[in-house]
């Protein structure tokens, strides 16, 4: 390990009203041996829990971002989401939703078909439909414990369907509600104007994120910034419940005080060194979830070269695979 970044794993979450730190979250994976001992999948990928707390109200974030609707903090909403189930020989593997390439005209009428099935089995009426995501009251299915598709993707669902937790049966008219919809779906129209075109079928609903509002647990470094980045759709509704500015895009005249989640942070960092030798910024923070576990460093313009034992050879800046490889 170079020396300057093992320095840093144990500058951690030191934090003064008069820094200027730029946080950094990197996407982790789930760390599937802490589920083994139980038989059941671990409980939201690090980030998610990182963001929300332990209860992943995933749900009721979304809705909050997507929708102008007054969400009631104390009721429990699962999103409801059409997707495709890959067939392998022997299981099924769920598709990320990026793959399937869902218009939104084909959400409404699938929608459309699937509505009536769907409020009489949730005893309520859909809240709001995205072209992705739809929402409900969770009602009878609120106990469910379920796992989001950006968890579960590309795994067998065996193991990442809906269980029971306090209360049985619940899974089982899951699955019942589930069938029936897979059914309706088959015939409909719109899959076989997919299946003509060359696009997936879209032959299932899955649900994942019950909770509510009041449940969630922000870290308290999302109590110190002035912004949010990232186009992750939690971070929408995230940066609404608290009252802080979000935008997809980084602006990199206003690094102050900013949070930010990216699909590729190694395209970034150059920049962030930029700031930090040229003082715009003191610190740069990074979260990351090594096996699962949250883990926090600091670096400031002193950390950002690395030497080498050659006395001669100049330092080398620190590159960001130094960073995350560690």
């Amino acid at each position: 390990m170079p020396p300057k970044i093992r320095g840093m794993t144990a500058n951690l979450t030191s934090r003064t009203s008069s820094s200027r730190r730029f946080t950094l979250m990197v996407s982790g994976e789930d760390a599937i041996d802490a589920g083994l001992e139980r038989d059941t999948p671990p409980s939201g990928l690090p980030q998610e829990r990182f963001l929300l707390g332990d209860c992943l109200p995933i749900a009721p974030v979304l809705l909050l971002g997507q929708s102008d609707l007054a969400v009631n903090p104390n009721e429990a909403i699962a999103c409801l989401q059409p997707v495709h189930l890959h067939a392998t020989r022997d299981h099924l593997i769920l598709m990320a939703q990026s793959q399937i390439d869902l218009t939104a005209n084909e959400s409404a009428n699938l929608l459309q078909v699937a509505l009536p099935f769907i409020e009489e089995d949730f005893r309520s009426k859909v809240l709001f439909q995205g072209q992705r995501d739809w929402f409900i009251s969770a009602g009878p299915f609120a106990s469910l414990a379920t796992h989001s598709i950006d968890q579960a993707h590309g795994r067998n669902i065996d193991w990442w369907m809906p269980r029971d937790t306090n209360e049985a049966g619940i899974a089982k008219l899951w699955r019942k509600l589930q069938n029936e919809i897979q059914m309706l779906w088959h015939i409909d129209p719109v899959n076989q104007e997919r299946g003509q075109g060359g696009h997936p079928s879209i032959n299932s609903l899955w649900i994942s994120g019950i909770g509510k509002l009041a449940d969630i647990q922000t870290p308290s470094l999302l109590q110190n910034v002035d912004r949010i980045y990232g186009d992750h759709p939690l971070l929408a509704g995230l940066a609404k419940y608290l009252a802080i500015h979000q935008q997809p895009e980084i602006d990199f005249s206003k690094l102050h005080n900013t949070f930010a989640w990216i699909d590729r942070p190694e395209s970034i960092w150059d920049n962030l060194r930029r700031a930090l030798v040229s003082n715009e910024l003191d610190e740069i923070e990074v979260i990351d979830f090594p096996k699962g576990q949250t883990r926090h460093r600091i670096f400031t313009a002193k950390d950002l070269n690395k030497k080498s034992w050659a006395f001669w050879k100049k330092s080398e800046p620190l590159a960001w695979q130094a960073i995350i490889s560690v």
